[in-house]
């Protein structure tokens, strides 16, 4: 009865395709979103907002990127964190390079520079699919490696081949504490995420889902293979990129190529995979699970008073995640957004079920 939508009336085709038809899941988000910008930013502690929160939201935005290409498109890739790089190099050479740069135009800025990767990549996508396309994008993350660690220029002549970046502003304002820093990825999010729901939903995203479920068939109705897969790796690029500069200008501060190394592609891969493929909702998902599990795995044993050495612990991650992986590819590939969603079917039929 809680989730029961008696009553609510749908007059209009408008009202009919919101976003959010029932009235319980607006009332949700609106606690959710409320919560979430005004509640803990005072509420969760520095090391939460440092070490969880923050990266949750960076991630989650990440995953939101790939889960376009991947999960709505079906193109696979394994270059995401080398857009994430070419995103954050890109804001940091424009901070660098050009005095007085707004933080925010910077942002956009790593995130077109990261399309125009994204797109010269996704050219091959037009002629192989499949594992020859994750091989192609792999070799973006190699080829992106190689060039951010050999060429001085991108790095600003660093000697060490590290950069920084300090006294980030936004209209004057300094984004310094962590608190800030959470409001400032927690805005982006939203932001991207209600992008990312209305293309999906509109014309667009019909034509990354027909060319993910038969690119022929598609291709017979009218839809230019050409202009859907580009466009998806486009958008996918774009929020992938700005994701990395705030990786880089929010959370680390101070990086090298490293930090966006092959290990940050299989991590946002596996977040699209256990999260579900083809939902918004499951890149939040994933990206919880990626971020919350070492931190039970750290925690859990002590609790139970079943002391484990570091490295077993390591390991243990590593073996859970794997598993989980083989887990939700056999049993549930569309992954804990599909659970959340049967849950929230069986709760409009409850108690009556019939």
């Amino acid at each position: 009865m809680i989730y029961n939508e008696n009553g609510q009336f749908k007059s209009t085709y408008r009202a009919d395709q919101q976003i959010l038809p029932i009235s319980q899941d607006r009332v949700f988000i609106a606690c959710v979103l409320a919560v979430a910008f005004l509640a803990m930013p005072w509420l969760a502690s520095e090391y939460w907002l440092r070490a969880i929160l923050i990266p949750f939201l960076i991630l989650s935005l990440a995953a939101l990127g790939l889960n376009i290409l991947v999960g709505y498109c079906g193109q696979i890739s394994l270059g995401t964190g080398a857009f994430m790089a070419v995103g954050a190099y890109a804001a940091y050479n424009m901070q660098a390079r050009v005095e007085g740069m707004p933080l925010i135009l910077s942002l956009l800025v790593g995130g077109l520079c990261s399309t125009a990767v994204g797109v010269l990549f996704g050219i091959p996508s037009l002629r192989i699919k499949g594992l020859y396309l994750a091989v192609a994008t792999l070799a973006a993350q190699f080829f992106v490696d190689w060039s951010f660690l050999r060429v001085q220029w991108f790095t600003n002549y660093s000697a060490s081949g590290s950069v920084s970046v300090s006294n980030l502003q936004i209209f004057g304002m300094p984004i310094s504490t962590p608190a800030q820093k959470y409001i400032l990825c927690l805005s982006a999010l939203a932001l991207f995420a209600l992008m990312a729901k209305n293309l999906v939903r509109g014309a667009i995203g019909r034509e990354w889902m027909a060319m993910r479920d038969m690119d022929v068939a598609a291709a017979v109705i009218g839809i230019r293979p050409v202009y859907a897969k580009l466009t998806a790796f486009a958008v996918s690029s774009f929020i992938v990129g700005v994701a990395g500069a705030l990786w880089g200008f929010v959370h680390l501060g101070s990086w090298e190529p490293s930090a966006f190394s092959i290990e940050r592609s299989f991590q946002l891969l596996f977040m699209v995979i256990i999260g579900g493929l083809g939902s918004i909702v499951g890149s939040f998902f994933g990206a919880a699970f990626i971020v919350l599990l070492p931190l039970l795995l750290n925690q859990m044993p002590a609790l139970l008073g079943v002391p484990i050495s570091t490295t077993l612990a390591s390991h243990l991650e590593a073996m859970i995640f794997g598993a989980l992986i083989v887990f939700f590819l056999i049993v549930e590939p569309h992954g804990l957004a599909r659970m959340w969603g049967t849950a929230k079917e069986k709760l409009r039929l409850w108690p009556f079920p019939h």
